[in-house]
């Protein structure tokens, strides 16, 4: 056991490193901006289109920074405006949904451009099913008064844990060094659940469950093993050994651009939701609806596409 606690600590912290050279900066920059007087400014502008989706201008901030950074760099921005942000279960779990669907855009897309698909193509797919999902989530919550109890994030920042007294740099470092902390804690806790679902097999019935949706999708069944580690896994692994793949297999681009549509939408289904469940969010939304609407997307394009394929020295080639 000593030994097993030793191995799950170290890898814990080779992950919080990684994560931690994400979060810090844009902490940095979120005070920074805060101080200045910019937040408020950046709240103004986007605070019309995060209207339309029935969101806070601030949920704006923290998913323009989650398209760019990805998902850790949201939850840095969260942190930082947890004192000024309100709202309900319905609105963090379409806020979260959001970040599932898109996130990290600038490197995840390049890994997918490198797979064999479009990076324009898959990135406007993953923000607009976002913001769609996104408004629909949250209006059904406000219109129908489910998920409406409010959520507070002031545990995020630890405020109610800090020494009373503290102000300006001192109290932000205190209320960083927490947030800091309790990421740490909560990626070890990611990291042993995750373990145990190894060991007691979970991992792969879920593996197993998951690869009738991924043929009823219209996937080639050749390139449903490797999008279903993806799928569990992320798009880094997936995309790679979709790279892998495609090169021995010789992969149509028919196929490969369904089976990166679908890992665009929806990746690391175990850790990222476990993740955003400790914010708060409600895992029917972000798990269950993310996948089923990504089931319905992936779907459709395969019956799109095949139906171009009827159009002469255009996918015609591109068959699987």
């Amino acid at each position: 056991m000593p030994a097993y606690l030793l191995a799950l600590l170290r890898r814990s912290w080779r992950m919080f490193i990684t994560v931690a050279k994400v979060m810090l900066p844009v902490m940095v920059v979120v005070q920074a901006a805060q101080q200045l007087g910019l937040v408020a400014v950046i709240g103004e502008f986007i605070s019309p289109f995060m209207s339309v989706l029935n969101l806070p201008a601030e949920a704006g901030i923290i998913w323009a920074t989650t398209l760019l950074v990805g998902m850790y760099g949201g939850i840095a921005s969260l942190a930082g405006l947890a004192s000024s942000i309100d709202m309900t279960t319905g609105q963090v779990s379409a806020l979260c949904a959001m970040m599932l669907f898109a996130h990290a855009i600038p490197v995840e897309q390049s890994i997918v451009r490198r797979a064999g698909a479009s990076f324009a193509a898959t990135a406007a797919l993953r923000i607009g099913t976002a913001a769609v999902y996104g408004a629909a989530v949250s209006w059904a919550s406000h219109y129908t008064g489910v998920l409406a109890d409010p959520v507070s994030f002031e545990w995020l920042r630890g405020s109610s844990l800090m020494s009373a007294g503290g102000s300006g740099v001192f109290a932000w470092l205190q209320s960083t060094a927490f947030s800091l902390a309790l990421t740490f804690l909560i990626i070890m806790g990611l990291a042993f659940a995750l373990d145990m679902l190894e060991r007691l097999g979970i991992t792969r019935r879920f593996t197993a469950a998951m690869m009738p949706l991924l043929r009823l999708s219209g996937l080639d069944a050749r390139v449903a093993p490797v999008t279903t580690v993806g799928v569990l896994l992320g798009l880094t692994y997936g995309g790679a050994l979709i790279i892998e793949e495609a090169e021995k297999q010789k992969f149509s681009a028919r196929t490969r651009f369904l089976a990166l549509s679908w890992l665009s939408l929806s990746h690391s289904l175990i850790e990222d939701t476990l993740l955003l469940m400790a914010l708060g969010a409600d895992v029917w939304v972000i798990l269950v609806g993310r996948v089923m609407l990504t089931l319905a997307i992936v779907a459709a394009l395969a019956k799109l596409i095949w139906r171009g394929d009827r159009s002469p020295g255009r996918l015609s080639s591109q068959k699987a």
